[in-house]
């Protein structure tokens, strides 16, 4: 089961309360929790919380290294079959957009797009509807038709257009680049949690300031006192780049507070786009995070 959200969306308190009843261990999906020394500044779970409930792929890297989506895949497999194996069941945790989009679609991104095909196939489905194109998917590739909604016309168009380039379907593709986490017998159950906007940009404000209360720019500060400094991935992670230059003199702390939190609401803001077209993912409405024991988890 995957559970996703954007920034401040309280997935780490209901993915806590998840795990427990359904006899679980989180592995994280988050690629900036990745790293050892930046916890403040990436809303890491607690010491209570990760002794509540088992955690991987947190606090794997040194800050100066760094990691890419097919090796946090590798690493994620490696885990499940740990896991699995200690008769647990796994539940993924996090808002990285990339590695969702990997564990639900694999890494295979496919040839370029050919515009003469694209057209063809458009206008076929300006004249018969994008049910008709589905149809002609459920018959070639009754894999790929079975995880794309009838109405999701690109991604239908896309998996006929790589079937008519490639001579094999999408599916096919898909399968040789995908670790063992998933499979087309067992896909994985996935859910969004898409809080009310100026609920989430509430959250999102109040953590900030939070985070500056429990020490973070003292974390900065020694992250950029190591000797190798930050690898090009960790210096991505929200907030740093705008401390760096607070702690040059260059901005006052009110100012960089203010950057962080509209940073982070801007990179909220990325990822629900991303969570809306990745049409495997269930919106969960807010009230899930306060009324848990109202929610029925599917097995």
């Amino acid at each position: 089961m995957i559970l996703t959200g954007p920034t401040g969306s309280g997935k780490t308190r209901l993915a806590i309360e998840w795990a427990e009843r359904l006899g679980a261990e989180i592995i994280s999906m988050d690629s900036m929790a990745l790293y050892r020394g930046m916890d403040i500044g990436t809303a890491k779970p607690t010491a209570e919380e990760r002794a509540r409930v088992s955690h991987h792929l947190i606090d794997v890297l040194d800050p100066w290294e760094g990691a890419t989506v097919a090796w946090w895949l590798e690493q994620a497999a490696a885990c499940c079959r740990d896991i699995r194996g200690r008769g647990k069941r796994v539940l993924f945790v996090g808002g990285t957009p990339l590695y969702v989009k990997a564990l639900l679609r694999g890494l295979f991104d496919g040839p370029a797009g050919d515009a003469v095909i694209r057209n063809r196939l458009t206008q076929a489905a300006e004249s018969l509807g994008s049910r008709a194109l589905h149809e002609r998917l459920a018959q070639s590739d009754p894999i790929t038709a079975a995880r794309v909604h009838p109405n999701d016309l690109r991604r239908i168009i896309r998996a006929l257009e790589v079937q008519e380039l490639t001579g094999q379907p999408i599916s096919a593709w898909q399968e040789q680049w995908q670790s063992p986490l998933t499979s087309r017998h067992s896909p994985l159950t996935a859910y969004w949690l898409d809080l009310p906007r100026d609920q989430l940009y509430a959250r999102i404000n109040r953590r900030v300031e939070e985070m500056f209360a429990a020490g973070l720019v003292d974390e900065v500060r020694s992250l950029r006192a190591l000797p190798r400094g930050l690898s090009r991935e960790a210096r991505q992670a929200l907030g740093y780049k705008e401390l760096f230059a607070y702690l040059d003199g260059l901005v006052s702390l009110e100012e960089t507070i203010r950057q962080i939190q509209l940073r982070s609401r801007n990179f909220a803001k990325r990822q629900i786009s991303w969570f809306r077209h990745l049409s495997e993912l269930r919106p969960l409405t807010g009230e899930l995070t306060e009324a848990l024991p109202g929610l029925t988890i599917e097995k």
